[in-house]
């Protein structure tokens, strides 16, 4: 018998769930569920599963590319254009970590809470 299950979110754990939200959101223009408060928040709109922040106590940011502590999933994002992408991100509070392994291909960077994310080319 096969479950009938639709993904709904993708939750990230952080130190501050609405600072999270923000990026995010000015990021991706999704717009922050009203139900949000300090301790989850979530961005929802679009045709896809809403992205989800939880307030963790202690929260200790992924290393990449170590695995010290591990990031055990990161998102990926397409973009028209990487560059333009990667500096409005930057903008945003983003972090370009180092290495770039094929940069010109895609690009890893480090959300404001230290999870990482690749933006890839169309």
């Amino acid at each position: 018998m096969t479950l009938s299950m639709r993904l709904t979110a993708v939750t990230l754990d952080c130190a501050d769930p609405l600072a999270l939200a923000a990026f995010y959101g000015a990021a991706t223009g999704l717009a922050l569920d009203e139900r949000s408060t300090g301790d989850f928040a979530a961005l929802t709109g679009g045709d896809g599963p809403a992205l989800a922040f939880q307030r963790v106590d202690g929260y200790r940011a992924p290393h990449w590319p170590g695995q010290q502590i591990p990031q055990q999933l990161h998102l990926d994002f397409h973009v028209a254009d990487l560059d333009t992408a990667e500096a409005r991100l930057l903008t945003l509070g983003a972090v370009r970590p180092e290495p770039q392994p094929l940069a010109e291909r895609w690009r890893v960077l480090l959300d404001p809470a230290g999870h990482p994310f690749c933006l890839t080319a169309k």
